[in-house]
């Protein structure tokens, strides 16, 4: 599919040059020629080469691929038309609805960015990692996934990669414990593949932890279908030891997407370790 010449570029700018640093969680700052996002923080939040960025808005490449497409779509703020329209000049066709949703809409992306004092991170339905605050980084360690897919919460427990939340670091608080925790995990995944029966990603997900994890497998024979809840954690930090935390997992209506944040009461020993994290965090950034 071809598109006119110059109207992917003349968008993304467009688009770019309407997004307030600030609902990226980025300083606004005095020195700025320009209201909007600069082409390298662009670049950043997209996770691409300031000089692909470059090149789309200038014309140069017109066919970024869906998974570049959807990233620029989150980084850029878009609503689900634009990003559709986005995906559509990059001659591709728009995310379906029988698959699982990974558009963050704007809304969201600003309440992570005025809540990044607070550990929080959204997943999709069947929980890959789509963003996460810079303190749910210090809590857990900087994300990776494998071979440039998403992390993804299932894989980083029962694949044994700890991409996510290292086993090691996290003890579960919920009646049953840790049992308890991977049921609903898997219980859930049912219930999300039954939502999405043809998400090829979803299935390959299935297919991979039932090969590789004999816990998985067992809990997935029981065919138990559930939704994967709040529960207290505590996690265990290399820095500031154990640090007990109400870990709560709140649904973004029509989408389908998991927000999910850590938190402590107010004077409590957790409370005062997230504010070292965090000033840690600010300290470490401006060396």
């Amino acid at each position: 599919m071809d598109t006119p010449a110059g109207d992917l570029g003349a968008l993304l700018r467009a688009w770019r040059d309407r997004l307030s640093p600030v609902d990226v969680g980025l300083p606004a700052g005095d020195q700025r020629r320009a209201a909007g996002l600069r082409r390298e923080e662009l670049a950043a939040l997209a996770g691409l080469s300031v000089d692909y960025v470059v090149r789309l808005e200038q014309g140069r490449a017109q066919h970024p691929s869906a998974q570049v497409a959807a990233a620029l779509a989150r980084a850029l703020q878009l609503s689900d038309a634009e990003r559709d329209h986005l995906f559509v000049l990059a001659g591709l066709v728009p995310p379906s609805p029988a698959t699982v949703p990974e558009h963050v809409p704007p809304g969201v992306q600003r309440l992570i960015a005025r809540l990044g004092e607070t550990p929080l991170a959204v997943f999709t339905a069947s929980w890959d990692l789509l963003s996460y605050s810079p303190l749910w980084g210090r809590l857990f360690g900087e994300p990776v996934g494998e071979g440039g897919e998403r992390p993804n919460l299932l894989r980083s427990w029962f694949g044994g990669t700890g991409a996510i939340t290292p086993g090691e670091r996290v003890e579960h608080g919920r009646d049953g414990g840790l049992r308890a925790f991977e049921a609903s995990l898997v219980a859930d995944l049912r219930r999300v593949h039954g939502r999405y029966p043809g998400d090829p990603r979803v299935r390959c997900l299935i297919d991979d932890m039932t090969a590789v994890s004999d816990t998985f497998r067992e809990l997935w024979r029981t065919g138990a279908v559930g939704e994967h809840v709040s529960e207290r954690k505590v996690i265990r930090h290399p820095v500031v030891g154990d640090v007990e935390l109400d870990c709560d997992v709140l649904t973004v209506a029509g989408t389908d997407l998991r927000l999910v944040a850590y938190t402590a009461a107010t004077g409590s020993p957790a409370a005062a370790a997230l504010d070292f994290l965090r000033v840690s965090a600010v300290t470490a950034d401006a060396r």
